[in-house]
């Protein structure tokens, strides 16, 4: 398995469609709130898990802002769930932070994914607020 950035339409395409399965589909969120103009800027990177057949099993996006890195929309399909695809999603956001000198990433977490990002070091660091419909709470983490 392995992460890759995405650039081209169909590694865009590939993130868009997992997004739209986790999110639009299995959460019910409506697309108008999902689909952003962030995904139109060539600043935000995005990121794509692939298994060994070629298959997309999970995607995140990640942008630089002037004092943080922001993490977003982070999901992999159900087939990948609980088996690294996640986690490597995150790891490669990481590293491109760092490359990019960026020393503290946030991220709005549904509640019920925290426990998955505090295993990667992340702290809560806001009450809960309403995203889509859905409870998050703001997470950050600084990177060494």
């Amino acid at each position: 398995m392995t992460v890759q950035q995405v650039t081209d339409k169909k590694g865009k395409q590939d993130a868009f469609d997992i997004r739209n399965e986790v999110f639009v589909v299995e959460q019910k969120v409506a697309p108008d709130l999902e689909w952003d103009e962030f995904d139109k800027l060539d600043s935000t990177i995005m990121f794509v898990d692939y298994d060994e057949y070629g298959t997309a099993l999970a995607t995140g996006r990640f942008r630089v802002l002037p004092e943080y890195g922001k993490v977003e929309r982070i999901c992999a399909r159900k087939i990948a769930r609980k088996k690294g695809s996640g986690r490597r999603i995150m790891e490669a956001i990481e590293k491109e932070a760092i490359t990019q000198n960026v020393s503290l990433l946030k991220l709005g977490a549904q509640t019920t994914a925290i426990p998955f990002y505090e295993k990667l070091g992340y702290e809560v660091c806001s009450d809960i607020f309403l995203d889509a419909g859905i409870e998050h709470k703001n997470m950050q983490k600084k990177l060494s």
